[in-house]
């Protein structure tokens, strides 16, 4: 029998009311409204058929009518009609993340894109979506994240502060004349130049900021084939805030001792359905814990766009500006014969040896990213990144060094305060274009990746002139270098310079243009087998120069990494990785010494790349409803070819091997207790060398037991308390392996806070950094007159964070 329906402009009327949100109720309601008029209208349908026969009722067909001539819509009316699309998916998402609280939850309008909407501290996924499609339950390498939440409940605010609070993650020193800046070792491998923001390499070695910063990646183990040159131990990967679809502002504004004022301000506002801006910068004033006369001033901001003209078409733009300074601190004497720093001998911890009418320490920094994305179809899109970039890092500062220690009396003990002093400036142009496809074939799941990038980066390093006194007598070098400065008490803090310190103005430059190509395939077969792999070709030239002399060189590196992923559980893993990675000669652009990574122009010996390999077994697991993810890691790297210096001459037939274990947890142990920690073990050997002492010795500048872990509890009435754990085991000094006797001490840490919210909008923090004040050393100066760096001590911090 013929169903009855209402006309065609009844029903499109209907359904655009519905579309538009135009009917009665919310969303949901009318959902539920549809349903119950088609099950009422069903059973009335049924209940209506009598049992007899019936006359049958003739209809006349319906006369065809002329469909009016419809209008174009507008340029406007699409991107409006797309906003709705957008908006109508965004809701559904939300509305199935309460329905499956698996799957995530409702997110705060400024909460990590990337990280468990109901758990922060757990993030899911790495910024390069495409070069790592799958989750990191997934991924055959372990990846260290740390969402904005972890970095706020460290209290992260300089990059530094990573080095000191993360397993497997070394602070190291300028040595041979680099830069003092943000240097990392990762897994025993120097870092210092394998720093990326939003995946494009920052080659400078300079002091950074956080307040732009959304999340942290470190990636653990070689990646050249994901990110170039270097990356022996891994790589750190800085992501930065970027503006998005829904409003909000926020201020967090701290007050501490060693008169620490701090203000950081995000706001984002979305200007038309199309365009979304966001803003925000930071403020600080402030000295340093334990240590007199250092400080540490900082301002910046951040402006980041985003237009999507059409649903498949996104422009976004991201510009940071950093500015830090005030009066650098280089640390404090080795105390040879007592085999620890002087602070640990009787000389009290705070002792600063600077020159205040001399010294100063300057890092600026604006960079600036555009990046368009277009959504060919389902199966392709195309990505493409540039990126401009001009950073500074300017200094003259005292190296405390060679302590006179023979009398018996320690207030009668003196120093070297020796100057240190550059002018370091970088400039980066970048271009990074992906090709993304997805392809399912017989059943598998293909994410490939077919990019290029071009880079070119130019870097000059100067140093000062004009840094000695005319009142220092015959105690003074005319590079700056003083002696007799009394350890307990430096007499010559307040002294005058009369001279302007000025460039020398024979610069050591350095120009590198790098052309890459690569192609990586993501596969998965019913989420059980996953298999990853990739190959990278760089080709690698470099030109140094000074004023007189001109070097230039050139490197083929081919690279490669493979994965082999096992669920035997949707929550689990168990996978194998293998990757190679390749340092080229002269690659450590900070550098001005051959021993330490830099190729000055007037260098005789060109030496090959160095060569690691590494390999790990591990396995990865979400529990607690998938919402703490837990990860364990064998690893070992090996590093041939590696550059020594024998008998004063630099060669490369040096090798060594580091191997150990990872293990990792982050996200919530209940519903009110969250962890973020790890813990790593690690051995070091030198394998090969021309020296033939040094063989079997460990290597220097790494703390080969690391421990941390980060902790916070939700109470009742909007109470939250938590902590941070940090172990390091000692580090052993030396140029390349452990063979100078000079050693840092191990330390515990202790860190605690705790949170009242006081309502929707406003929270306060209590913050205590090193709680029992503990005397540590970040860093060791490995020459034959070593000093070392202090840490800072206890801090306490009042934290305000104001949110609309």
């Amino acid at each position: 029998m013929g169903q009855v329906r209402a006309p065609r402009s009844l029903r499109a009327g209907a359904a655009m009311k519905f579309f538009e949100g135009r009917g009665e109720g919310p969303l949901v309601t009318k959902v539920s409204a549809v349903a119950g008029l088609m099950a009422v209208a069903s059973v009335s349908s049924a209940e209506a058929q009598p049992a007899s026969d019936l006359p049958p009722v003739n209809v006349d067909a319906p006369v065809a009518r002329a469909k009016p001539t419809s209008s174009k819509p507008t340029a406007e009316q699409v991107r409006a009609r797309n906003a709705l699309r957008r908006a109508a998916r965004q809701q559904a998402g939300q509305q199935g993340a309460v329905a499956f609280p698996n799957a995530g939850g409702l997110a705060a309008p400024d909460a990590n894109p990337y990280a468990d909407a109901a758990e922060p501290y757990k993030v899911n996924r790495v910024q390069a979506s495409g070069k790592f499609p799958e989750p990191l339950l997934n991924t055959p390498k372990t990846i260290t994240v740390m969402s904005k939440e972890v970095l706020q409940d460290k209290h992260v605010t300089a990059l530094k502060e990573i080095g000191r609070s993360t397993a497997g993650v070394t602070l190291g020193s300028g040595e041979g004349g680099n830069a003092f800046g943000d240097r990392f070792f990762i897994r025993g491998f120097d870092a210092r130049n394998d720093v990326f923001i939003d995946g494009i390499r920052d080659p400078a070695v300079s002091i950074r900021e956080n307040f732009f910063t959304e999340q942290i990646e470190i990636l653990r183990g070689p990646a050249s084939s994901y990110a170039g040159r270097g990356t022996a131990g891994g790589a750190i990967n800085i992501v930065t805030k970027q503006a998005g679809d829904t409003n909000f502002k926020r201020m967090d504004t701290e007050f501490g001792t060693d008169q620490q004022k701090r203000v950081t301000l995000d706001v984002n506002q979305v200007v038309s359905p199309t365009v979304s801006v966001r803003t925000g910068g930071v403020f600080q004033d402030s000295n340093v814990a334990g240590r007199n006369y250092v400080t540490d001033d900082r301002w910046g901001a951040f402006l980041s766009t985003k237009w999507t003209p059409i649903e498949d078409l996104k422009f976004t733009t991201n510009y940071v500006h950093t500015d830090l300074s005030g009066y650098p601190d280089f640390g404090v004497p080795y105390y040879k014969q007592g085999n620890v720093p002087v602070t640990s001998a009787g000389i009290p911890r705070n002792t600063w040896y600077g020159f205040l009418n001399r010294d100063f320490q300057a890092a600026r920094q604006d960079f600036g990213t555009g990046t368009m994305e277009y959504k060919v179809n389902e199966a392709i899109t195309l990505t493409s990144k540039f990126r401009g970039e001009h950073s500074e890092l300017n200094y003259i500062g005292t190296l405390p060094q060679n302590p006179n220690t023979t009398s018996s009396n320690p207030l009668l003990w003196t120093t070297t305060a020796s100057a240190q002093s550059r002018y370091q400036t970088v400039d980066v142009w970048a271009n990074q274009n992906d090709a993304t496809f997805k392809l399912d074939t017989w059943g598998i799941k293909h994410t490939a990746v077919v990019g290029t990038e071009f880079s070119n980066e130019t870097i000059s390093i100067d140093r000062y002139t004009g840094l000695s006194s005319e009142l220092f007598g015959g105690g003074s070098t005319s590079s700056g270098a003083v002696t007799g400065v009394n350890l307990y008490s430096p007499q010559y803090t307040n002294i005058p310079f009369s001279t302007t310190p000025s460039l020398v103005g024979n610069p050591t430059r350095y120009g590198v243009n790098t052309n890459s190509v690569y192609v990586m395939d993501t596969a998965n077969w019913r989420d059980t087998i996953i298999l990853n792999g990739g190959v990278r070709y760089d080709g690698y030239i470099m030109g140094s120069s000074n004023n007189t002399r001109y070097l230039k060189m050139n490197a083929d590196l081919v690279n490669y990494n493979v994965g082999l992923v096992y669920k035997p559980m949707p929550i689990g893993s168990i996978y194998a990785a293998y990757a190679t990675s390749a340092n080229p000669f002269g690659s450590e652009l900070d550098a001005t010494g051959t021993d330490y990574g830099g190729v000055p122009a007037n260098t005789t010996v060109l030496l090959g790349p160095e060569r690691n390999k590494a390999a790990e077994l591990g396995t990865k697991w979400e529990l607690v409803d998938r919402h703490l993810l837990v990860s364990a890691a064998l690893f070992q790297t090996t590093k041939d070819n590696a550059r020594e210096t024998v008998n004063s001459i630099l060669t490369s037939g040096a090798a060594y091997r580091i191997q150990g274990i990872d293990i990792e947890a982050e996200g919530k142990l209940t519903d009110r207790w969250s962890i973020f920690g790890g813990l790593v073990l690690m051995q070091s050997k030198v394998t090969q060398s021309g020296v033939a002492s040094n063989i079997g010795l460990q290597l220097a500048n790494i703390a080969h037991q690391s421990f941390s872990m980060l902790s916070k509890y939700k109470l009742d009435n909007g109470w939250e308390i938590g902590g941070q754990a940090v172990y390091r085991s000692k580090v052993y000094g030396g140029t390349f392996a452990a063979n100078t006797g000079n050693e840092l001490p191990a330390y515990w840490r202790f860190d605690a806070f705790v949170e009242k919210k006081l309502d929707a909008h406003w929270t306060m923090k209590l913050y205590a950094q090193n709680l029992t004040n503990k005397l540590y050393y970040d860093t060791l100066y490995r020459s034959a007159v070593p000093f070392v760096a202090v840490a800072p001590g206890r801090a306490l911090y009042i934290v305000t964070t104001a949110k609309f």
